[in-house]
């Protein structure tokens, strides 16, 4: 029996399993990289003594880092990137430590128990290596690994929350400086829009009406990552989403977002209609070309995209409404982005005049089995 709404596709659990796995060899990696260099540092000042055992230590260490890797990939990061959208940064930074604490605690537990045991021979649970072990959490060892280690979780959650914001990839491109100076790209722009906004703010008040959009912008997010897409800026109840040209057309994602945001909302509509009497219904249109992109601002610097195809892409999405279809594409970009999600296909339309411009544009919509 096919299920019409499953909480998660196969391609979102593979993305959340790609990330616990990246996530996973960081970190054993980095714990790596801190046992080597602190290994050739005692090392070369003639520190260690000759019971030091190297293969003990070194399992130990990487017992603890792929148990870590394991545990803060799969669960705590994210739970910690979850809580962090969700809550108040307050509450999600008591959150975050205490399932720090807790997490530090249960590795910490693995690690030393299989180096005492190792250390004396003796079974884990063995009273001698229980005594060790509690002596152990009041070592410099313990409490210096438990700060490296929390600098390590939240230079994670860094980069999952700017990945989360714009979009797999600007974190390091934020860091190499690459649109320091303006520099041109061929994008894929998506314009995505609620209907009836000003119906609905009218209807719900401000208020409400703002816990409406905050909703929905937070449930659309994950299908705007998964799809490698990146958020250039939401205006009032429209957020623009762009793809660097070989990401989005790879696996058709730049359309598969529309469909994982439908997806989405559609798994929501009890707690939508529940919360605000309205199931929230958007249209969407796509572009791509050429943009000039540079980082902006002095107070708050943005990455920001200049050129006509941002004007274009806004006057598609506008055209849903007159051809009463939630999803719109210019026939230039449905093109190039042949390879579509399964059971999509595209359905020519007929050539229309935009908005400002003197001529007239082929365009496409896409109907789903």
């Amino acid at each position: 029996m096919k299920i019409r709404f499953r909480r998660y596709t196969l391609r979102q659990l593979w993305f959340y399993a790609r990330r616990a796995f990246w996530i996973l060899i960081s970190w054993v990696i980095i714990a790596n990289i801190i046992f080597f260099y602190e290994f050739f540092t005692l090392a070369s000042n003639d520190i260690l003594s000759s019971a030091f055992d190297f293969r003990q230590a070194f399992t130990a260490n990487l017992l603890f880092s792929v148990t870590a890797g394991i545990i803060g990939g799969i669960i705590t990061i994210n739970l910690m990137a979850r809580w962090l959208r969700k809550h108040a940064f307050w509450k999600a930074l008591l959150y975050i430590i205490i399932t720090y604490i807790i997490t530090a605690l249960l590795v910490s537990v693995v690690g030393a128990l299989y180096y005492y045991s190792e250390e004396y021979g003796l079974p884990f649970y063995h009273s001698d290596v229980m005594d060790e072990l509690w002596v152990f959490f009041g070592t410099w060892l313990f409490l210096k690994n438990f700060i490296i280690w929390l600098f390590i979780v939240i230079g994670t959650l860094i980069v999952l929350m700017v990945n989360d914001k714009y979009g797999p990839g600007v974190f390091v491109d934020y860091l190499l400086g690459r649109y320091f100076h303006p520099k041109h790209e061929r994008r894929i722009f998506m314009f995505a829009d609620i209907r009836n906004a000003t119906g609905i703010a009218e209807e719900l008040g401000e208020e409400k009406y703002f816990n409406f959009l905050k909703d929905f912008f937070a449930d659309i997010a994950p299908a705007i990552v998964q799809t490698r897409g990146e958020v250039y800026q939401y205006v009032g109840d429209e957020v623009v989403v762009s793809w660097k040209m070989n990401l989005g057309l790879k696996s058709g994602n730049a359309i598969r977002c529309y469909y994982q945001m439908q997806k989405s909302i559609s798994y929501r509509s009890r707690r939508y209609k529940k919360k605000y009497g309205i199931v929230p219904e958007f249209k969407v249109g796509y572009h791509f070309g050429n943009v000039m992109v540079g980082e902006i601002g002095q107070i708050k610097r943005d990455i920001a995209f200049s050129g006509d195809v941002l004007n274009t892409t806004s006057r598609i999405q506008e055209m849903c409404n007159k051809l009463n279809v939630n999803i719109l594409a210019s026939e230039q970009f449905a093109n190039v982005a042949y390879k579509l999600p399964k059971g999509v296909e595209k359905k020519k339309l007929t050539d229309s005049l935009l908005r400002g411009k003197s001529e007239e544009i082929g365009l496409v919509t896409y109907i789903k089995e």
